[in-house]
């Protein structure tokens, strides 16, 4: 039942997340609300969220191996994509980085993290 938790969040995650970054695309402004508001990242954070799911429904060496090359592929994608956005965007990329985290929500947010960068 927990697999299934993590499985469903994680869809949820990349569903809530995918309007939100598309309609800023083609606003051509940066993506800071709903999931973004909370994480810079809120898809790689579905499907993390989805690959700890099988992972707990399939526990083989080859998911165990899988799932932390997975996490580092994630991480050095969202590296990569965030310099592109900081090209893009400059300070307001900036204000937002510093506000918002970029995969783990802070639990209490601060007065910068409550104010839109854009």
């Amino acid at each position: 039942m927990l697999s299934f938790a993590f499985i469903g969040g994680g869809f949820w995650a990349i569903s809530a997340a995918w309007p939100v970054l598309y309609r800023a695309q083609r606003e051509g402004k940066l993506a800071t609300t709903g999931p973004y508001s909370r994480v810079r990242h809120p898809q790689y954070v579905g499907f993390v969220l989805i690959m700890f799911g099988f992972l707990l429904q399939w526990p083989t060496l080859l998911t165990l191996a899988m799932f932390p090359v997975l996490l580092v592929m994630y991480w050095r994608l969202a590296v990569s994509e965030e310099r592109e956005t900081a090209a893009c965007f400059g300070e307001v990329h900036a204000a937002y980085k510093r506000a918002t985290p970029a995969f783990i929500p802070r639990l209490r947010r601060s007065g910068d993290a409550q104010r839109s960068p854009t």
